[in-house]
Parts: C-alpha cells; structure tokens; sequence
C-alpha cells in the first residue's frame, strides 16, 4: 500500500522540505509534468531517523542520485545534533550521509561557531570540515570549559596600612 500526498512546487519553496535522517529516501519523490511533486512514502520512518529540516527558495531532489539540492537564503535546523546553519546552498548526499554547505556558511552547535566559504559536515562522524574562499581564512568560535574558573579565588594575603613599631628588649621603667 503507498500513500502520496502531492505539493505544489511553490509551497514547497516558500515553506521548505522536511528531510528525515538517515532514512531520507524510503520514497520516491518525482516531478510531474503539472509542478507538482509527488512524494510516496513505502515505509515508516526507523526509530533512529532525526529530522532535518531544510528551508530555501528552490530545492531539487534527484531519486537516482540520492541528492537533494537547496538553493537561495538556505536555513538548516538538525534538532538532534543541536545544529543551525545557514548558506547559499546546501547539498545532501544520501549515500555518502554528508551535507555541503557553501556560500557565505555559517554553524552554530552548542554555541560554537565556523565560518567559511564551504563547511562539509560527516553525518555518522559528526565532523565539520571548513574551507575557506581563495587567500581567506575560516573562522571558528568554541566556548571552552574552565573548571577553575568555578573555583572561589583564593584572597590575596593582607599586607598592614601601617608599619609596625619596633619593640625593644629592654624593659621600661616606670617614672
């Protein structure tokens, strides 16, 4: 039994794709001669499928290939490995289980951040790769943890306001 449900390829420019990972392609996704897709789902998602969700002004979706292209203002949001990135294009490689984002990329995770020309994230190794435009740099941002840093200060030893007399051994008389 297949169930399709159809959208028109202007809501699904304007709203963007959902993609499931890593069983993204469990259906087939087509384009009709009308511009509209269809998108026929054989089986249910897996239990260890975490969604991505991928918002751009164009995407394409190749069923041989396995690659699904976003292009324009590209905004991905991966919930489960706490990731945002936006970039003027991202490409998903079903097969390889890798994402290429290039264009002015930007990631944010658990508050660090890169910055670069192109940033290839390893889906299973859960590794960035970023690459900077030609005689530039990338740029990365880690917040590191700093276990003295919760430590109370010890205070600095109190040196006396004033000197101290000097005492004398030898005892005083009384007048």
């Amino acid at each position: 039994m297949m169930a399709a449900v159809k959208f028109s390829l202007y809501n699904l420019c304007r709203f963007g794709l959902t993609l499931l990972l890593p069983s993204m392609f469990v259906g087939a996704i087509a384009l009709s001669s009308k511009d509209q897709i269809s998108i026929a789902q054989t089986s249910p998602p897996t239990a260890d499928s975490r969604p991505l969700t991928v918002r751009s002004d164009i995407q394409e979706a190749d069923q041989k290939t396995g690659v699904v292209t976003a292009r324009g203002n590209v905004q991905l949001f991966y919930p489960a490995r706490q990731i945002q990135a936006t970039a003027a294009q991202a490409q998903y490689f079903s097969r390889e289980r890798r994402i290429i984002l290039t264009g002015n990329v930007y990631v944010l995770q658990n508050g660090n951040t890169i910055r670069g020309e192109q940033v290839v994230y390893l889906i299973d190794e859960g590794r960035f790769i970023a690459v900077p435009q030609a005689n530039r740099q990338v740029e990365s941002i880690y917040l590191v943890s700093d276990p003295n840093l919760n430590a109370q200060p010890t205070p600095p030893p109190k040196v006396p306001t004033t000197a101290p007399r000097p005492q004398s051994n030898t005892p005083t008389r009384g007048r």
